[in-house]
């Protein structure tokens, strides 16, 4: 079987490179990022993990701070409350911000594409309520069933409901111009 091309290559030294500089991008690059805010804030890197989180008073390991539900043994209680240990909680600060993001209300991003919008207006304006005729028409170029169709529409009064109303009275408007 032949080899790769370049492997018999000998290697060479890269006298050009800066050998102090590569060690501390590659210490840097092996580092985890942390993505929280808070956490990035007060972290220590001289400290392990699982003393950094018990500083700010959070959870390493979820099974030792959790009481203990041992249900192997049946014939003899078992004593799990000299197990769980007090630490100190030096940055309470921590704790307080992450429980305040927690209890922020989610934004609701729950959007349709303005495709899938004009698609849904086409169907509406030439087709009304009838979803086997939208089903049939030339812009359904999916090739979506009846019930597809539905789930979009549906999907439009739910994210849209004031665009909906705004285009069923313009749709009525029209009507009413026409006849």
């Amino acid at each position: 079987m032949p080899k790769a091309k370049g492997a018999n290559k000998r290697k060479k030294f890269n006298y050009n490179a800066n050998r102090k500089k590569l060690k501390t991008k590659a210490k840097k690059q092996a580092k985890p990022r942390i993505e929280c805010k808070q956490l990035r804030s007060a972290w220590n890197y001289r400290k392990s993990a699982a003393q950094n989180l018990a500083d700010m008073g959070l959870a390493f390991d979820p099974n030792k701070s959790l009481p203990c539900h041992n249900r192997k043994v049946t014939h003899m209680e078992v004593d799990c409350s000299g197990t769980s240990r007090k630490t100190k909680v030096s940055k309470h600060h921590v704790l307080k911000e992450l429980e305040a993001e927690a209890s922020l209300p989610e934004k609701k991003t729950n959007a349709l594409s303005t495709d899938m919008k004009e698609y849904v207006r086409h169907m509406i304006e030439h087709h009304g309520e009838n979803y086997k005729e939208m089903a049939k028409d030339e812009k359904n170029y999916y090739q979506d069933t009846p019930n597809q169709i539905r789930r979009k529409v549906e999907l439009y009064k739910r994210y849209h409901p004031e665009e909906y109303e705004a285009f069923m009275t313009s749709l009525k408007d029209k009507k009413m111009d026409t006849s």
